[in-house]
């Protein structure tokens, strides 16, 4: 499990949107792509065996999906720099059917009432 900072300098806010609840969490703000994953799966209570989506509002309102390491640290950047509040993410158990397209059961009105 990452671990859990709880000094302003040093981490990183999360507040991951799953299922219409809000889920906030502290990590370090070095937490690797896996570690973050680890956590979400943990927040949201989904299960190892089950694939999830991890997406974000960029600076242009456009959705963007966390596959990656270079991802995170894309979105840690933008994000941290735009919104100092913390990294808000939409979670989906599911993956999409072909890449760019939406998770089964994302709701487009929900992803991008977070840009506003």
């Amino acid at each position: 499990m990452p671990v859990r900072s709880r000094t302003m300098m040093d981490s990183v806010k999360i507040k991951a949107h799953f299922g219409g609840d809000m889920l906030i969490s502290y990590l370090d703000s070095g937490v690797s792509f896996s570690e973050l994953c680890e956590e979400v799966r943990e927040m949201c209570s989904v299960q190892r065996n089950l694939p999830i989506t991890l997406k974000w509002i960029d600076d242009e309102g456009d959705p963007c999906t966390i596959s990656s390491q270079m991802e995170l640290d894309e979105a840690f950047r933008i994000y941290s720099r735009s919104r100092p509040s913390g990294l808000l993410l939409h979670v989906f158990p599911s993956i999409p059917e072909k890449p760019g397209m939406p998770c089964p059961g994302e709701d487009s009105k929900c992803v991008l009432c977070s840009a506003v």
